[in-house]
């Protein structure tokens, strides 16, 4: 069998996780009685800590996160490490400074917040920029797993587009978020599988992981750790823990999409163990990309597969690598495509189930008159199907025009930091106004997208980060001869940079690394809006502490015994 063929034992075992993702959508849409779309939205917000914390995690680890991390160790060595470190502040800040306020107020959409602490036009600008964030981000998810296996498993680019948009669809419109959080929990388990599945595999085929190491440490991949804090760097242990907490503290902190994980449930305790059991299963998902990138590149340190010309793009090599070793067993190859496609499934439909709550709530319900329950049932099924439309057509625009997949993404992480540093003000300053919050996050949009754009328009003329260098020194007949492809066009390049950064000392905004776009954006937007709301009387407001971060809300308080600490918030809330 050549690469490139899954066989019938592979179809069945992906057409199986699509099919299980659908059946568990049919049995809470057959044994829940949804009352109100609360219930099915929310899941009555009863749900317990442990399904919701892998919830929490397969929101976002999506197929980028199962394709992307190994490719980023095989390029330029296990710095995906040091995401254990941003991980772990942005879990700790999420669960000290924003969960707290967000579940003491019970909140179905997270922008409504927003509208109680300033007034319901910064709603709207919350909602919309959610509303965008999340159709452009799910898009690229559905797309970027179709592209990258088209070619290597002959799965057909639109039909997989298609596939993974009907499902997740499906059972998040009759299954609702308990559907939802509870495929996300077994695709999560179809992610880690599938990582193994290769770590193991690659094991016995170079004799062993002591040998993955050793070729790992040759090849540099162990040894490349980039400490400067040059802001041009992407990838230094600095850019990648401080733009990296900025940017995932957007989306643990103020993300719909987590957000409605923790306060969906049923009590507080269970709301943090879900984000403190999530940290634990990010490390495990972080440590397995990481084992299989450093497999991969055993496998093929000596046989390049991309300057061989066996594969097209270099995105294709971890879908390769799975059609190489894991095609001889029989629904290994179909494993690891489930991985891949479970990890779209899981984001895109944490995606559409958030995005109508946030439609049916800051949209649509405050243009209803006293709706009954049924008929906010039916409209926010009918969210979810549009939305469910509207994700895939996104991914069809990207096969379309592929060159806007960049483009897309870089987007909507400029669109996360000032909302971010919205909350953050909000949430901490006590003097913060909607005058300031306005000025704050006008200011934060505009010099992020000023960044943006003259990025494109002044690219870097040197590469910062240049990838670890592969051999083709062995690569035999035997190991080309699976494809007769011929590579498209080879792109421009930068050319690495091996000079010394010293003489690059004056800062070019237009050449920082994306990482810290977001952190720019938050941080001008709390600054200014700060600054704004003092100027325009914001000192002299009264605002109800409930909507502040309180010191009953931090870690200090919690081995005081429950009834004190409520005793202690009536007292302030009063």
């Amino acid at each position: 069998m050549q690469i490139g063929d899954l066989d019938l034992a592979d179809y069945m075992v992906f057409f199986a996780m699509l099919l299980i993702s659908a059946l568990i959508g049919i049995y809470y849409a057959l044994t829940e009685s949804y009352e109100t779309y609360i219930d099915l939205l929310m899941a009555g917000q009863q749900m317990t800590g442990y399904p919701v914390s892998l919830s929490l995690m397969a929101s976002f680890l999506s197929a980028i996160t199962v394709l992307g991390v190994p490719l980023d160790v095989y390029k330029y060595g296990a710095i995906p490490l040091y995401d254990l470190v941003t991980y772990t502040i942005v879990i700790f800040i999420t669960g000290e400074l924003y969960l707290p306020v967000f579940y003491r107020l019970r909140i179905i959409s997270t922008y409504e917040y927003l509208e109680l602490r300033f007034n319901k036009f910064i709603r709207l600008i919350g909602t919309v920029v959610f509303i965008l964030q999340m159709v452009f981000y799910s898009g690229i998810v559905i797309f970027v797993p179709a592209l990258a296996f088209s070619d290597v498993t002959g799965f057909g680019l639109q039909t997989a587009v298609f596939a993974t948009g009907v499902v997740c669809t499906f059972y998040c419109t009759v299954g609702g978020l308990r559907a939802v959080i509870w495929t996300d929990f077994f695709q999560t388990l179809i992610m880690i599988a599938g990582f193994l599945s290769i770590i193991v595999k690659a094991s016995i085929i170079q004799g062993g992981l002591s040998n993955i190491i050793k070729h790992s440490k040759d090849g540099g991949r162990l040894s490349n750790w980039v400490f400067s804090p040059h802001p041009y760097i992407d990838n230094s242990f600095w850019t990648i823990v401080i733009g990296g907490i900025f940017t995932w503290t957007g989306v643990y902190g103020i993300n719909h999409c987590q957000v409605q994980r923790y306060t969906c449930c049923k009590s507080k305790f269970h709301a943090k163990l879900a984000l403190y059991l999530n940290l634990m299963g990010l490390y495990v998902v972080i440590i397995c990309g990481v084992l299989c990138g450093l497999s991969l590149y055993s496998l093929y340190h000596d046989c390049d597969p991309y300057e061989a010309h066996v594969i097209k793009e270099e995105h294709q090599i971890v879908p390769f690598v799975a059609m190489d070793i894991l095609s001889v067993e029989p629904g290994l190859a179909g494993l690891f495509v489930s991985a891949a496609y479970g990890g779209t499934l899981s984001t895109v439909s944490s995606s559409i189930n958030a995005l109508a709550v946030v439609t049916m709530e800051d949209i649509i319900k405050p243009f209803l008159h006293d709706p009954s329950p049924a008929t906010l049932s039916i409209i926010s099924k009918a969210i979810c199907i549009f939305y469910g439309v509207a994700c895939v057509m996104m991914a069809i625009m990207a096969v379309v025009f592929g060159s806007l997949t960049k483009m897309i993404v870089r987007v909507t992480g400029i669109l996360g930091g000032p909302l971010l540093g919205l909350f953050t003000l909000g949430i901490l300053n006590p003097f913060a106004n909607v005058s300031g919050s306005i000025i704050g996050i006008t200011i934060g949009y505009t010099i992020s997208f000023w960044i943006s754009i003259g990025s494109q328009l002044y690219p870097r003329p040197f590469d910062f980060n240049p990838p670890l260098p592969v051999s083709i020194e062995n690569c035999t007949e035997a190991r080309t001869i699976y494809h007769n492809w011929t590579r498209v066009l080879e792109q421009p390049v930068l050319i690495p940079w091996k000079g010394n950064l010293k003489s690059y000392q004056m800062l070019n905004l237009y050449w920082i690394s994306d990482m810290y776009i977001c952190m720019i954006g938050s941080t001008i937007t709390i600054l200014t809006g700060s600054i704004a709301s003092i100027a325009t009387g914001g000192i002299h407001q009264d605002i109800k502490k409930r909507l502040l971060l309180m010191k009953e809300d931090t870690i200090l308080c919690y081995f005081k015994k429950e009834d004190e600490v409520e005793g202690s918030e009536i007292t302030q809330l009063a």
